[in-house]
This record gives structure tokens, sequence and C-alpha cells, in this order.
């Protein structure tokens, strides 16, 4: 979607305040590189990773070349299966936290997050040769990012991230997808982001432009979501985005979603 995304944003963008509700992998933060943001996300997990990067990228690093050393099946499933005792994961460090989800991310199927209704990560490993399991120069250029801009590092609610945005501030809103199909198999957090979810974030964006603040919001194209934002100040533009995960190979490709706007 970054290459859609990019064609619509604010002219100016660089004197923008940057907030991002639900920044994920966090593609369009680092295409930006935003000076001042606000970072959040749900996955409480993902959070702590980034904010270990920030504060001590080198033992990050250090805990990655070990599983490197010594990567096999055996140690996936090792690391993978650590939440399913809370008492052993509740008492490990950010750090070794951050280089547990970094490593399952480099050596599970497809690099893709799911975790299970109770909350356990559930994907099985990927078929690599030789997994990229420390890309220690990317991860040293993140560090320097994170610590070289204002960059605020949040696990609340979505609301909650962009209570402080002003009329200075662009806000990406990149939420879990609305699906019609609810399998309850996958999902990025285990009490997932239902209709209701959907409605308060639009009431949200509704709240943030009468603020007059900017926002670009992204979803499926789904009939929900183009009712939901059939709004007078809202400009829904159909966008074509390639997805290369699915467990149904024919929904790999090419997928129908759209981009939400606030401005002419």
């Amino acid at each position: 979607m970054l290459p859609e995304i990019q064609k619509h944003l604010p002219q100016g963008i660089e004197r923008y305040s940057y907030f991002e509700p639900f920044v994920g992998a966090g593609a369009v933060l680092f295409d930006l590189q935003p000076k001042k943001a606000v970072i959040n996300d749900s996955n409480a997990q993902l959070m702590l990773t980034y904010g270990a990067l920030k504060n001590n990228v080198d033992a990050v690093i250090e805990l990655l070349n070990g599983y490197k050393s010594r990567y096999d099946t055996a140690l996936y499933y090792k690391i993978r299966n650590l939440d399913r005792d809370p008492g052993q994961f509740n008492v490990l460090s950010d750090i070794e936290k951050a280089a547990r989800l970094i490593f399952l991310n480099k050596t599970c199927f497809n690099g893709l997050y799911r975790v299970n209704a109770k909350g356990f990560f559930n994907v099985p490993q990927g078929r690599y040769v030789n997994p990229a399991i420390c890309e220690e120069p990317l991860l040293r250029q993140i560090s320097d990012y994170l610590n070289t801009n204002e960059i605020i590092i949040l696990n609340e609610d979505f609301i909650q991230a962009v209570q402080n945005a002003d009329a200075g501030s662009f806000v990406y809103f990149d939420p879990p997808y609305h699906s019609p199909v609810k399998t309850g198999f996958t999902g990025y957090q285990a009490d997932g982001f239902g209709e209701q979810d959907q409605q308060r974030l639009r009431d949200l964006m509704l709240r943030l432009t009468s603020r007059g603040i900017k926002c670009l919001l992204s979803n499926a194209d789904t009939g929900y979501i183009r009712s939901l934002y059939r709004h007078p100040q809202l400009t829904i533009i159909p966008v074509q985005a390639k997805r290369l995960i699915n467990a149904n190979a024919a929904g790999r490709g090419n997928t129908g979603e759209v981009l939400i706007k606030n401005w002419v």
C-alpha cells in the first residue's frame, strides 16, 4: 500500500507532527521518518520491542546472534512456546521478549503475526534455509532513528494515542482490516478488532476532522466500510494492493482496499 499512501499525503508533510495509532511494522513511519511522532499499537510485545531497540539495541543483537548460531526446529518451537507458561514468560526482560519477537518474525511462516484465543503465538515454523535472524545494520538504523528524533512509544487504546493531536498534526490509521468472515482462528490480538471497534475508529476520525486535524485511513474495501465512512467530509478512494499471505492461494495477489481522507 505504501506507493498509494504516498500519493495521498498532505502537502508539506514534513512540517506535521505524525501520529500512528496502529503502527505495526512501521512501513509508513520509516518511509516518512518524521522528526516528531507518536507511535502506538495494541500489541504490547511489539511496542516493547521498539522500546528495546531504542534503549538497548546491543543486547537485542547479542541475543539474536545467539539464536542464529543454534537455529533449528527444536529452538523455534522452544522460543515460540515460551508464552504458554506465564510464570516463565513474565520474568523475561523486555530485551529477551524483543529478541523473541524478532526471532519469530524472521523464522515463522511468511513472517505472519497471529495469536490464538488464549493469546498464544501459534504460527508454525517457516521453510527457510538461512533466515535473516539478525539484520544488525537495519536494527541499528531503527535504533538511531528512534534516538535522534522525538518519538513517543505507546501501548494504549487508539483513542488515547491521538489525544494530544492538534491542527499541526497528521494521523495515519492502519487498523486491523474489516472482514465479513469471522474464522475464530486468525487474529492479531486475542480480543480481536470487531465492528464495534471499527465504529469507534470512524467516530474518532470524525471528531478529529471537526478539529481540523488531517487524517488518512486504510481498510478493506467492503460494503460495511464504505457505508461506515459515507460522510460529506470524508473521501473514499479505492485502491489495489498486493497481498502475499493468505491460507487460500486464490486470495493472494491484488486485492481491493480503500484509503479514506478528510481533506481536499
